[in-house]
Parts: C-alpha cells; structure tokens; sequence
C-alpha cells in the first residue's frame, strides 16, 4: 500500500482518498517577480513526479498549482523597474512555465491566481469576522485572531505561548503608546502581536479592490485558502509545498480555513527539503540562488530534472557542479543502454496506468512473471520503493538494475524480445518519473553545446574518416583524441561506422 510522510503527524500514514479512486491535490506555487531558481525546480518537479505516479497507480488526480500574483514583492519589483504590476506578472508567469516545460513538468489540471479570486477571499474573510476568528483593526487592516483557534501549532510543532515569548521587536512595537515614541499611532493595532494580517488596508499608489472593509488587497495566507478550497472543496486530500512554507504559512492557512469551514482542511501534508548551496538554503534573500536559466545554460534540462530526483524529497539537496556532473553521468549510463533500441519499439505502454500497459504486453507474449525478464519481478521492485513515500533514489537504484541486465543480455546474445521488454520497463518506468521519454541517440548527441556544434563534429570525423581509409592511424588516433578532449566520444561500429555522443 503507498504511504506518504505526513507533516502534520510527522508518519507515515497509508493514504486512504476522500473518496476511491480519486485524489484532490493543492500545491503552493510561484510569487512571479523574479525567475525561478533551483528551490522552485524542485518543488515543481517533485509534484511532478507525484501527480505522475499517482495517476500510473490509477488514481484519478485533479492537481491545483497556485499562482500568487499580487504580493508585497511584486509591488516593490514593479515599482523599481516603473513596469506595471500585470505586465511584470505575466512576464514572469510566461517564463515559469517555458522553464517548467524544459523541465518536462507537466502542466496542473489549473493555475488559480490570487487577482481572479478575490470574490472568495473576500467571503472567507468575512465568514472569519462573523464566527469571531477576525476583526478590523483601527488602522483599517484585519487580522485573524490566532488565539480563538485551538490548534494553532500543530503542523509546526509549536505552542502559542512559545510563539508569543518569541514575538520580534517589530510587533512588540506595535503595542507602545506614542509618548512612548512608538510608531503605533497611539494604540494597539493588533489584539495580540501573533495574529496576523487578512486584508490591508489600501496605501498610496498600491493596487486595490473594493471590501465591505474599505479598498485594500488580501495577505498572503489568505489567498491560498481561498484559492485551494475554491478548487478542491473545503476538505481534500494532499497539501504540499516547500519545507520553509511549513511556518507560517501552511500554519496559517489551516487556522484560515478551518475556521471558516468548521471541517477539518487538509488530510495528508508535503513538505519538499530545502536546496542548499554550502550549507544554507538557496534563497532570493541570501543571494546565494542560481535560477533554473543559469543552469540550464551548461546542463540538459533533464539532467537538472535527474538530480533533483536523486535525492528523497524531504531530505535537503546539495546544489553543486560535482553533483550536477554526477547526474549527468548517471543519466547518460542509463540512455547508453537503450541505445540502438528505437522508442517505438521500447515503449510497451498503451495505456495510462500499470495494468493496462501490462495487459498490452501480455497480448504480446512478452511476459513471464516467473522470470527475471519479466514484468512481475520488475513490477514488485519499483513499485515497492515509490510506494514507500515516493522514495526516488531507490527507484533510481532499479532502474541501474533493469540497465545492468539489458546490457548482460545484449553481451549474451539473448533473444530481442527480452532485450525489448526490460527497454520497455526501462523506459515506463523512467516516465513515471519524467526521465528517458527521448531517443537515445537525440539525448547523447543532444544536451547543452558548450563546445563544438554538430557540424564541427560531423567535420572532424570526415577528417578521421579520411585517415582511416589511407591507413594514416596516427592522424586517425589524434583527431579522436582531439574530439575526446573537447567532450565528444567516438565509437567504431562494426561494418566500419562510426557513432559520436557527448560525454
């Protein structure tokens, strides 16, 4: 049975669907003010992985990505480069998903936005007031009042009294008088220094929407309640996100919705580890962030995809160009042994899910589940491993053990069809996890040029080509070390051609 890691319990927990058979998943996407860097590849491919998982194992899976388009961030940024707001939103909403669709990240069932949703924050917010959970502050802003709700830390694993002894100085202040040179205007603006904002009041040369409690704009938290239970219903099964939006934001969002419903929010919750470079989080703030069009200008969009999945999803992810190579590397193992093995006959898969493509293969007399080259065996491995919270090193470990055993039998000379069918495992498999989809020969000769072009390639080994057939080995030796230098490998084959791949 799959069983996924839930936050909130901190188990593994079975996972048991709302209702058979289908799976409503919301996930918390881009703030789109900047580019992506690897932290959001992560989060977006990981999902990925998940959605596609689950619906191989038949789950019909309706997938909600949010897209917040009004933010703090997004006024400053738009401010400092004189743009309009929906001008730098959109740009930046175009270049996430062309650097999603490199990454072979498919595209969620819908990417609600906070500006088209402001009817259903501006509900939840008054349903808030009205149960008692919020009210107006003299500043004109309202909070929710952490306090009224009763479990209120449990997703972080902190108590209230804690949070309280660890209120900043920035909402200490609040709470001073004028006379005492408090910037407060003279009274508290909120109840209690941990509740937090809904709406805001609208300042000077901001955006605004009209609100029963004056214009403003909704706060961050709010939206993704409105938006996730706009989409999925009040109650559904799998939140996820990235492990900093555990506090406060995921925190917030519980106390938000389930205050204004009554139901209990979200059963399963997903956190993605953060990506590190040197020890810290990869973070705008930090500086310290690469965005996925830097790496994608040395690395092959999968192989950036390969790395992040070779890591389990909650534990951190070292970025580094040793480990990117290392990617590299393996991904380049596991396409050498699909090679000369055309897609269409290695792709089996007829069908969305497991069985039916199992079921195809069947039909094709190719399987014999007793056997080590047959699905059964193959089946049990993989499924074992990515039943297991999606554990994605492991499945990875399975498929340099379905790879090991087609080159076994190719060196043997065992039948085409056994070669055929671990392919085709190979490469279902790899889908699952959006790797290997792409001819071999495309993806060895493919990937990023940063040395010499097809055509200077092609070139050098008409030199060589000549040299061979006027015996000169020397001169046939050096160009294919000169080309092996430059990361470019050539391979006699038999009847006197010569293939080349990237290293």
């Amino acid at each position: 049975m799959l069983q996924i890691y839930n936050s909130l319990t901190r188990k593994k927990e079975p996972l048991m669907p709302l209702t058979p058979g289908k799976l409503r998943m919301y996930v918390c996407g881009m703030t789109v003010y900047d580019y992506c860097h690897v932290g959001h590849a992560r989060v977006m491919v990981v999902f990925d992985m998940v959605a596609r998982y689950l619906r191989t194992r038949g789950f019909d899976v309706t997938y909600i990505r949010n897209i917040t388009d009004i933010d703090d961030k997004i006024i400053k940024r738009a401010a400092e480069n004189g743009e309009d707001i929906n001008a730098l939103t959109a740009r930046f909403i175009a270049a996430m998903d062309e650097d999603a669709a490199r990454l072979g990240v498919q595209k969620p069932d819908a990417e609600p936005r906070a500006t088209a949703h402001m009817p259903q924050i501006l509900k939840m917010i008054g349903t808030l007031i009205d149960r008692g959970f919020a009210y107006q502050a003299k500043n004109k802003d309202v909070y929710y009042r952490v306090r009224k709700f009763n479990g209120y830390g449990a997703l972080s694993g902190k108590s209230v009294d804690d949070l309280r002894a660890g209120v900043g100085l920035a909402d200490r202040i609040e709470e001073r008088d004028v006379g005492q040179g408090s910037l407060a205007s003279g009274f508290k603006i909120k109840d209690d220094p941990l509740d937090f904002v809904l709406w805001k009041a609208a300042k000077p040369g901001e955006p605004a929407w009209d609100s029963p409690w004056g214009p403003g704009r909704p706060g961050w938290h709010i939206e993704c309640s409105a938006m996730s239970t706009s989409c999925l219903g009040n109650h559904f099964d799998i939140h996820g996100g990235g492990m900093d939006l555990k506090f406060p934001h995921h925190e917030n969002e519980i106390a938000q919705s389930e205050g204004a419903t009554g139901q209990r929010f979200v059963n399963t919750w997903m956190h993605v580890g953060f990506v590190q470079v040197d020890q810290e989080k990869m973070s705008k703030s930090l500086g310290n962030f690469f965005t996925v069009r830097e790496v994608l200008k040395q690395y092959d969009p999968e192989v950036l995809r390969y790395f992040i999945l070779a890591s389990h999803y909650r534990s951190p992810l070292d970025y580094s160009d040793e480990n990117l190579q290392q990617a590299k590397a393996a991904l380049t193992s596991l396409y050498l042994s699909l090679k000369d093995l055309p897609p269409e006959a290695a792709l089996l898969a007829v069908g969305e899910t497991w069985e039916e493509w199992k079921r195809a293969a069947v039909d094709k007399g190719l399987i014999d589940d007793e056997a080590r080259t047959g699905v059964g065996y193959w089946q049990v491995k993989f499924f074992t491993t990515m039943d297991d919270d999606f554990n994605t090193p492991r499945a990875l470990a399975v498929l340099f053990d379905l790879a090991s055993n087609i080159n076994r039998l190719r060196g043997e000379g065992a039948p085409t069809d056994d070669v055929r069918v671990l392919a085709g495992m190979l490469r279902q498999f790899g889908g699952m996890l959006g790797l290997l989809q792409r001819d071999s020969q495309h993806y060895l000769q493919g990937g990023v040029v940063v040395g010499l072009t097809e055509g200077q390639i092609e070139e050098q080994m008409a030199r060589r080509n000549e040299a061979r057939r006027n015996k000169n080995w020397a001169e046939s030796d050096r160009i294919r070390d000169e080309l092996k230098a430059q990361g470019v490998l050539l391979e006699d084959a038999p009847g006197g051609n010569t293939v080349w791949r990237r290293q």
